[in-house]
């Protein structure tokens, strides 16, 4: 798998990689989502890419305290050889460069498959709780 940043002309293959995924919710506008990430670090937006066919990616970012991942999807067809692990230690190394002392996730919790991933690579449940709050009043709740 090749790891590249993503380009404008990927959004139509990872919004679809994002839906194989089970990613997208109603309440999260896929475009809009791209649209915002790519003001804020898109180095950090990167996509895998086997036989030219964007199979992978993962969002990340690194306000300076913490770095966080999400929209990490790997194509069903393509689980368990890796790519997903490759991905995450991609970022983490470009992450570590740039000084980033942690990683936070979110994972929903009816999601095993990807809290047993993440396990498996290293990561552990924080003694935390996530919070959040809509900021744009024209977004759902």
């Amino acid at each position: 798998m090749l790891i590249r940043p993503y380009i404008q002309s990927d959004q139509g293959a990872v919004i679809q990689l994002w839906q194989e995924c089970g990613l997208l919710r109603p309440w999260n506008d896929p475009q809009k989502d791209i649209a915002r990430k790519l003001t804020v670090q898109p180095e950090l937006f990167l996509v895998g890419v086997v036989d030219a066919n964007i199979i992978a990616s993962i969002m990340a970012g690194y306000d300076g305290h913490r770095g966080w991942i999400n929209y990490l999807a790997v194509s069903p067809d393509h689980r368990r050889l890796g790519h997903g692990e490759n991905l995450v230690r991609h970022v983490e190394r470009l992450r570590a460069a740039a000084g980033c002392p942690k990683s936070n996730l979110q994972v929903r919790t009816t999601n095993h498959d990807a809290i047993t991933f993440y396990q498996r690579i290293g990561y552990v449940q924080d003694d935390a709780i996530s919070l959040g709050k809509r900021m744009i009043a024209d977004e759902p709740v």
